[in-house]
C-alpha cells in the first residue's frame, strides 16, 4: 500500500474563535488568539496508521515537506518519503492552496493507491483540480470547519483504518459553500453547498454521508422546546442551523443561522459567539445547556460547523439533541468529533432525541 499524505496545517483554525473558516482569515484567525488545528488531527491519523504498520509490511508514506506532512510524520515515528516541500514556507512560513495542488501531482507521477489528505471541504476541492483526469481515491481526515463533502471519514482514527483496508471505491461528492456568505449568516439556502467535483472514494461504514436537508416541519420541536426554555434558569447556548433557530425564534431571538448564541435572564448575552465568549458567558457548575441539532443526512452534533462548541465548553454543559422525525430518519445514526477521542467516547451511546413537543426517540452517537 503506498499512501500519499498532505495536510493542510491553516485547515481548521478560524473555526473555534467565530471565523467560520479560515479562507482568507489566517491573520484575523492568528489576531483572535487560533491555534492550528490540522496538526494535531494529522498526527491521530498517522499514529493509528503506525500502530497497525506491523501486519501491513508493505506500507509506504509518501509526503510533502514541513508542515504539511513531514513533521507530523516524524512526530508519529514514520520515516515517510518526502516528494517536495512548499514554495513559499521556506521564506516567509506560508502555505498555499498551490502547494497542495503540486503535492498532489507528485503523488499521481508516484503512482500512490491512496491520496490522504488533512483538511476542509476547500482543500479537498484543491485535491480534486489537482487530480484532474486520474481515478486513485481520496480520503479526507476532517480538520476543516466547513466538512459538508461525502470524501471525509469520521474521525482521523477511522481515516487511518479506512486507508489500511478498503478494498473498494465508489464515486462522491466534493462540494463547497461561499465563506463570506457563510461568515456573514445569510439564511442556509443561500450558502447551499456547490459541487466542485466527483471522485472515488474508499466505501466503508466510517466514511461521513453528504449533507441533506431535512424536509420535515419543525414547529412542535420549536415549540416544545421553547416553552421549556422560558421555564428555566439555566444558560442556553445555542447551536447553529435552522431547527436550532426555530427555537430562537419562538423565543423572539434575531438568531444567528450559521453561528453559536448564548442566551441567559431573558435575553440574548453573546450573539455569534466564539469558544472565548462561550466560557466567559457560562459557568463551571454546569448550570448550561447546548442545544445542538444533527446535520441532515450526515449525522454530526459536533465537529461539523460548529468547533466553537470546543470541548472546554462541552464538558460544563448539558447537551439536548432536537431534530425533526424526518431528519432523524434520513440521518440514523449520530456522529461526534470534538477533537478530544476521550470526550467523544464519554458522547458515544444510545440517547434521547427531541422529536416533537414532547416526544423523544432513542437513537445511537457512534
Amino acid at each position: 500500500m503506498r499512501i500519499g499524505f498532505v495536510v493542510n496545517p491553516i485547515a481548521g483554525m478560524g473555526g473555534r474563535v467565530g471565523l467560520k473558516g479560515t479562507d482568507g482569515k489566517v491573520a484575523a484567525a492568528r489576531d483572535r488568539g487560533a491555534e492550528p488545528r490540522a496538526p494535531e488531527r494529522a498526527k491521530r491519523t498517522l499514529q493509528a496508521l503506525s500502530a497497525n504498520l506491523d501486519t501491513h509490511d508493505e506500507y509506504q508514506l509518501f509526503t510533502w515537506g514541513a508542515p504539511m506532512g513531514e513533521e507530523v510524520a516524524t512526530d508519529a515515528g514514520i520515516d515517510p518519503i518526502i516528494l517536495g516541500t512548499p514554495g513559499e514556507y521556506t521564506n516567509n512560513h506560508r502555505t498555499t492552496a498551490k502547494d497542495t495542488r503540486l503535492s498532489v501531482t507528485k503523488f499521481i507521477e508516484t503512482d500512490v493507491d491512496l491520496i490522504l489528505f488533512v483538511g476542509g471541504d476547500g482543500t479537498a476541492a484543491d485535491v480534486a483540480t489537482a487530480l484532474s483526469e486520474s481515478t486513485i481515491p481520496i480520503l479526507g481526515v476532517p480538520a476543516g470547519v466547513k466538512v459538508y463533502s461525502s470524501v471525509f471519514a469520521v474521525a482521523p482514527e477511522d481515516a487511518a483504518q479506512v486507508a489500511i483496508t478498503f478494498d473498494r471505491t465508489e464515486r462522491r461528492e466534493i462540494v463547497d459553500i461561499d465563506e463570506e456568505a457563510y461568515r456573514a449568516g445569510e439564511a442556509p439556502d443561500s450558502v447551499s453547498p456547490n459541487l466542485q467535483a466527483v471522485v472515488s472514494v474508499p466505501v466503508a461504514d466510517r466514511v461521513q454521508s453528504a449533507k441533506q436537508r431535512g424536509d420535515g416541519s419543525v414547529e412542535a420541536v420549536a415549540a416544545g422546546v421553547a416553552a421549556d426554555i422560558q421555564a428555566s434558569d439555566k444558560t442556553i447556548i445555542f447551536g447553529s442551523g435552522s431547527t436550532v433557530g426555530a427555537i430562537e425564534s419562538k423565543l423572539g431571538i434575531d438568531f444567528t443561522p450559521l453561528g453559536i448564541d448564548v442566551w441567559a435572564d431573558g435575553e440574548v448575552q453573546a450573539r455569534d459567539a466564539t469558544e472565548s465568549n462561550i466560557l466567559a458567558e457560562t459557568d463551571a457548575d454546569g448550570e448550561n445547556i447546548i442545544i445542538v441539532s444533527p446535520i441532515g443526512g450526515q449525522g454530526f452534533i459536533f465537529g461539523r460547523g460548529n468547533p466553537q462548541l470546543s470541548p472546554a465548553v462541552l464538558r460544563r454543559c448539558e447537551i439536548k439533541i432536537v431534530a425533526s422525525p424526518t431528519k432523524l430518519e434520513t440521518t440514523g445514526q449520530l456522529h461526534v468529533d470534538t477533537g478530544d477521542p476521550v470526550l467523544d467516547a464519554e458522547l458515544r451511546g444510545w440517547t434521547r432525541v427531541r422529536i416533537g413537543r414532547v416526544e423523544r426517540q432513542i437513537i445511537e452517537i457512534t
